[in-house]
């Protein structure tokens, strides 16, 4: 293409500037018109990018609301320092009235003192640490028979249940041996193999030997009463005994009784519940905005009026929060109206009344819960809802069973008279609990009733730590015939009970010998008439079917039909779900989003055709003015010589 600065230079008309005008005439009102369609298209997907930001802010709120737990918040209020309690799992309402007696605290055993920690030797051999049943050896050698070497022996046994430390008096040192775990069943106990031969005197490492140690912080259990019960446990962080509750026992009481009260913590349900609504009415303003119509000035509505879109969004919306739930037809709470939540009708915003929802809340509970979060009820008092999926709907399901769940379980073989003695032979025993070893087994030396051999039993098992490390429990007791019984606390086909070593006299004067028991099985069932898939006590539904996803616990030896289990999807659980369509990538938001960078890009593309014509154009004037101009200039150049060629002639004319 010819230089289109050197256009115009013979004619002096047809130019570069000439060329620049044109192009811009046929420009323009192309451009003009891609301008406007592009800056309406980034307007409505900026519209649409704050719609998808409101639909998101309130889809938090509604998940919070679709837990129950959030709408059955409780708090625990101690009138007395004395005492902390937080909250966790099921629990419920409920004032208690406790007295602390004791705190529980850690055993500690103490040296006498040393001139230094890391010169005076005191003797080699094996020390012998004996807490909550496990024993542990630790060696001592030339090595390591300071006072400072034997404490960083001690701790190197990490599993050993003691912490060893040297303690600078200001005049001494003195070695101190504490249980890491408070309660009596924690108490320490060490025995030597002393190399001196001798394991019982002052000299030598037996001078670390229990018997020649000072008690500097006895072991004790807590010890307090609520509502009058006495109660004993090994921490001070206490959470077997209310149902969901923990309670932190800090100090003594004396004597003088103080509450406790579990309460609903109405505020915090309130909190959320004015959360959801803000984020709505947030939604639903900006929604308002862009389908407005301004009758004054119709140029000026909303740019969205009219569009399928948000219309249907804001019905699906609306259809959900306006609905009586499903499965709560029959029930005292059924719709938002009914706990104090209303509609403007002019702009479509909800309000709260704070002291219509509350009381709700308190006098029907569970069918509040049932509003906003899913929620399973049964009519069995011994059957539980437990969990339901996304793939449930909403519905009554029939319950059948043909095997209830059961423990595994180990029956002695002998039966005990009401006189039970424990000696040297027969007091020590290993049980396997669902394949887990306990350890040692040993009984304490004495003559019991059976109803005391049963609370010594019980609590030398319930101290085991390998059971406890391991999550796993089994009960003793007496069957009907007076034979020792040990029941595990689990369900279905891992329970499972077996003896694995026992003393010299226990199977002739305790009926017990090295055996495994009878397994427990798993519950066996139908949900909606189909098999559904048992674990333990959980029935879970897991076929193709309106209640897949479904799990109930089923208590009790009872089979047959057992009752129905009916799944409600609370408003706040269905909204959530709603939620997640519309924002996902191809959901309404989503699919908006799409068709407007669709067309932001195919506007990029025509300007691109449009620079492309302009430059086509452009090129296609330069070369015609450049041709046109050469043309002028050969015409010029004729002018010239015809002018000159007359001029001559003029001159000869005079001359003559």
């Amino acid at each position: 293409m010819a230089n289109i600065s050197s256009v115009g230079i013979s004619s002096g008309v047809l130019t570069s500037d000439l060329i620049d005008k044109l192009s811009s005439a046929e420009r323009e009102p192309v451009e003009l018109r891609l301008d406007r369609k592009e800056e309406e298209v980034q307007a409505k997907l900026s519209a649409i990018g704050k719609l998808r930001s409101a639909l998101t802010d309130l889809r938090l709120p509604s998940r919070v609301l679709s837990n129950a737990d959030s709408l059955r918040s409780l708090t625990a209020n101690s009138s007395s320092s004395a005492l902390s309690a937080t909250i966790s799992g099921k629990a419920t309402t409920g004032s208690y009235s406790v007295d602390i007696t004791d705190l529980a605290q850690a055993h500690a055993l103490k040296t006498s003192g040393y001139a230094d920690k890391s010169v005076t030797t005191l003797g080699t051999g094996t020390l012998t640490f004996s807490v909550g049943g496990k024993t542990t050896n630790v060696t001592i050698d030339s090595s390591n028979n300071t006072l400072e070497g034997i404490a960083k022996a001690v701790n190197a046994q990490s599993d050993s249940g003691v912490n060893a430390s040297v303690i600078n008096t200001g005049s001494n040192f003195v070695l101190v041996f504490a249980s890491k775990e408070t309660g009596l069943d924690n108490a320490i106990n060490i025995t030597v193999s002393d190399g001196d031969g001798n394991n019982t005197d002052t000299s030598g490492l037996s001078q670390l030997a229990s018997a020649n140690l000072t008690e500097s912080s006895a072991a004790k259990d807590a010890a307090f009463t609520i509502n009058g019960v006495p109660i004993t446990r090994s921490t001070n962080s206490v959470s077997d005994v209310i149902d969901g509750v923990t309670l932190n026992l800090a100090s003594k009481t004396s004597g003088s009784a103080f509450s406790l009260t579990i309460a609903n913590d109405d505020e915090a349900i309130v909190g959320r519940l004015n959360d959801f609504i803000e984020k709505f009415n947030s939604l639903k303003t900006l929604s308002n905005e862009l389908t407005e119509y301004n009758s004054t000035n119709p140029s000026e509505s909303g740019m969205f009026l009219g569009d399928a879109t948000l219309r249907s969004i804001n019905g699906q919306i609306r259809g959900i929060l306006g609905q009586i739930v499903p499965g709560l037809s029959g029930s005292k709470v059924r719709s938002l109206s009914e706990v104090g939540i209303s509609t403007d009708k002019e702009t479509g915003l909800l309000s709260l009344d704070e002291n219509v929802f509350k009381a709700k809340l308190t006098s029907n509970t569970d069918d509040v819960i049932g509003l906003f979060a899913d929620q399973g009820r049964t009519t069995d008092a011994q059957v539980s809802f437990v969990s339901s999926s996304a793939n449930t709907k909403p519905g009554s399901y029939d319950i059948n069973i043909t095997q209830a769940a059961t423990n595994g379980q180990l029956t002695g073989s002998l039966a005990l008279g009401p006189s039970i003695t424990i000696d040297a032979d027969n007091d020590d025993f290993k049980i396997k609990v669902d394949g887990y070893e306990s350890g040692l087994i040993t009984l304490s030396a004495n003559t019991y009733t059976q109803a005391d051999f049963l609370t010594e039993l019980q609590a030398k098992l319930d101290a085991d730590s390998a059971l406890k490390g391991a999550g796993k429990s089994v009960t003793a007791s007496f069957d009907g015939t007076g034979q020792l019984q040990f029941t595990s606390n689990s369900f279905g086909a891992v329970s499972k009970v077996e003896i694995t070593q026992v003393d010299t006299n226990s199977l002739s004067q305790l009926g017990i010998s090295v055996a495994a028991g009878t397994d427990g099985v798993d519950v066996v069932g139908t949900i909606n008439g189909k098999a559904a898939t048992g674990s333990g006590q959980t029935l879970r539904m897991d076929s193709d079917d309106d209640s897949k996803g479904i799990s109930v616990k089923v208590e009790g030896s009872a089979t047959g039909s057992r009752g129905k289990v009916t799944y409600i999807e609370g408003i706040a659980e269905q909204l959530v779900d709603k939620l997640n369509s519309f924002l996902s990538f191809d959901g309404s938001v989503g699919n908006k989003e799409t068709t407007y960078n669709k067309e932001l890009e195919s506007i990029a593309k025509d300007r691109e055709k449009l620079e492309s014509r302009i430059s086509a154009l452009q090129s296609r004037l330069t070369q015609q003015f450049t041709a046109a101009d050469i043309l002028v200039g050969q015409l010029k150049s004729t002018q010239d010589f015809l002018t000159n060629q007359l001029g001559a002639l003029l001159g000869t004319n005079k001359k003559d």
